[in-house]
């Protein structure tokens, strides 16, 4: 048996020479000492470099790549080296990572497997990004004071991401299961060097749109894009974005990337969302909810009013059994009832003398001559107010009066005007209705006139149909229901259909194939060299499917 090395590949047999001297190896021979070869020449190393892609799937092995402004380099970490570690790789940090070098055959590529790693600086790229962030947050544009809250039930919602990828269906199928809206995408490219200034004309774009225009102006945009690497992610680092979207008047929602993933535009958005799934639930509420909510408000609504009803109601009843009886109310009225029932005959006698007493002490003093007096100086007073009425009177007269004329000065012209304006109208309307009579006048000769062309266009249109043509005695030859129009195809046809004015006839040029002997010629068949006599058969006829020709009428004459 071959012995197998510590990757169960077997040794290469340079026993089989090929053309040349050559030794041939397999394919699984010749990765294996590919990986001898890398595996002995880096036993253990050391290297330096930024961290980029950072994937950790179900099974636990840690994925990422080292990269440095030129190369990258596939790294992984088993599950039980990455639990000891001592710090948790994360994609810009720049580490010094201790491992060896191997192969992986079945992808024909190299990679490092990471025994430990320890940090070593910012790289480059987060130098940069955090530099970049210092001088915007400097400006003010991440300051959580200038954020606009986010619209509880946004009537249309603008998404700025690319129309083809998953982002957009994920988006609108959350929305559709939670509260359906209007939604209007902006397509853009979401990486790349095209990516900074779509997205950022996307979202000064949607801000331009005026309220109530032909195009909805969005309640709400939303900046989405899914995970990706830090390259991948880097036009949304863009200083042309982050600005865009912080002079943003619309509420805006950052759905880039995934949980882990920050950009600079979630500072200087209004709301960052992890995801763009978690960016639609933010964006509207659970229509389900509110109706079961409401629902819930309406019943408790119901059983308080009818929880009040019953305490009210239940009080009435105490306060009722509280009142005395109606007789015991009543018996105290009535007995004093009784008592002034009887006081009232004597106190109506007293009350009656009294006056008569109080009369007869006023008539001492109102004598016929003080009644005289009186009577006089009511007079007096009377005629003094009556002349000041009569003078109040007149005067009020002449001012209706004058007033009245002023406006019969005016009445007048204005009725002149009216009544000008209204001849003018009336002379000019009757001149209308004085054309429209004599156009109507005219329309029996023009209609006369129309009917004799239209009769001459139907005589013309009966001469030139084929019935007409036909009558003077031309035919129409068919085969199989076609028209025959060449001497040649009437003489290759076994059967030919005519036409004629009054019906059809069926005919074999040939000779009837029926009544033909096994061998002998046809009748009517063309022989060499001989001339043919014409058939004495008479044709077989069809009934006609047409009706007869009209005759031509007398006077018309062909045109053909």
């Amino acid at each position: 048996m071959p012995m197998l090395f510590e990757d169960d590949t077997p040794a290469p047999n340079p026993a089989k020479p090929g053309p040349g001297n050559q030794p041939e190896y397999t394919v699984s021979e010749l990765s294996g000492a590919v990986k001898r070869v890398i595996e002995g020449e880096f036993g253990l190393i050391r290297v330096r470099g930024e961290i980029g892609r950072v994937s950790r799937p179900a099974s636990g092995h840690l994925y990422f790549d080292l990269k440095d402004d030129r190369n990258v380099i596939a790294a992984i970490s088993w599950k039980g080296q990455v639990a000891r570690m001592s710090i948790r790789p994360t994609e810009g940090m720049e580490v010094v990572a201790t491992g060896k070098m191997t192969t992986f055959p079945g992808q024909s590529k190299y990679q490092l497997i990471v025994d430990d790693m320890a940090p070593a600086g910012a790289g480059a790229l987060m130098a940069m990004l955090e530099k970049r962030k210092a001088a915007l947050q400097a400006e003010g544009l991440f300051d959580p004071a200038r954020k606009k809250p986010i619209p509880y039930l946004p009537r249309v919602i603008g998404v700025v991401t690319s129309p083809s990828g998953a982002v957009i269906r994920d988006i609108l199928h959350r929305l559709a299961d939670r509260f359906p809206r209007h939604v209007l995408v902006w397509p853009v490219a979401v990486q790349g060097e095209k990516c900074p200034a779509e997205v950022a004309a996307a979202i000064r774009g949607f801000n331009a749109l005026q309220p109530g225009g032909h195009i909805p102006r969005p309640d709400l945009i939303i900046v989405a894009r899914g995970g990706g690497s830090m390259e991948d992610l880097m036009g949304f680092n863009d200083e042309a974005v982050v600005r865009a979207a912080a002079a943003s008047l619309i509420p805006l929602i950052s759905a880039v990337g995934h949980e882990t993933d920050t950009t600079l535009i979630d500072y200087a958005s209004d709301r960052r969302a992890p995801t763009p799934t978690a960016a639609a639930e933010m964006a509207v509420p659970v229509r389900a909810d509110l109706l079961a909510a409401l629902a819930d408000l309406n019943a408790r609504l119901s059983r308080s009013q009818r929880s009040l009803l019953d305490r009210r109601a239940q009080r009435l009843a105490d306060l009722g059994r509280a009142l005395p009886r109606l007789d015991a109310l009543l018996a105290s009225p009535r007995q004093r009832l009784d008592a002034a029932t009887q006081r009232l005959g004597a106190a109506l006698s007293l009350a009656a003398q009294k006056k008569r007493s109080t009369f007869a002490a006023l008539a001492t003093r109102h004598r016929p001559l003080a009644l005289l007096t009186l009577t006089a100086r009511k007079a007096e007073t009377l005629k003094a107010r009556a002349a000041t009425l009569d003078d109040r009177a007149t005067r009020r007269l002449e001012r209706a009066t004058s007033r009245l004329d002023l406006f019969a000065s005016r009445l007048a012209p204005s009725l002149g005007r009216l009544i000008t304006g209204a001849a003018r109208d009336i002379a000019r309307d009757r001149a209308r209705l004085s054309q429209a009579a004599k156009r109507l006048d005219g329309f029996p000769k023009t209609l006369a006139t129309l009917a004799l062309k239209l009769d001459a266009l139907n005589r013309t249109r009966q001469t030139l149909g084929h019935a007409e043509t036909l009558a003077r005695g031309f035919a129409i030859l068919r085969v199989d229901g076609h028209v025959v129009t060449s001497a040649q195809t009437a003489a290759r046809a076994p059967t030919l259909e005519i036409e004629l004015h009054d019906g059809r006839l069926t005919v074999h040029p040939h000779g009837d194939p029926d009544s033909a002997q096994p061998g002998a010629p046809k009748p009517g068949a063309a022989q060499p060299g001989a001339a043919q006599p014409p058939q004495s058969r008479k044709p077989k006829s069809t009934p006609p499917k047409s009706t007869a020709a009209k005759p031509e009428k007398p006077g018309q004459g062909s045109l053909f």
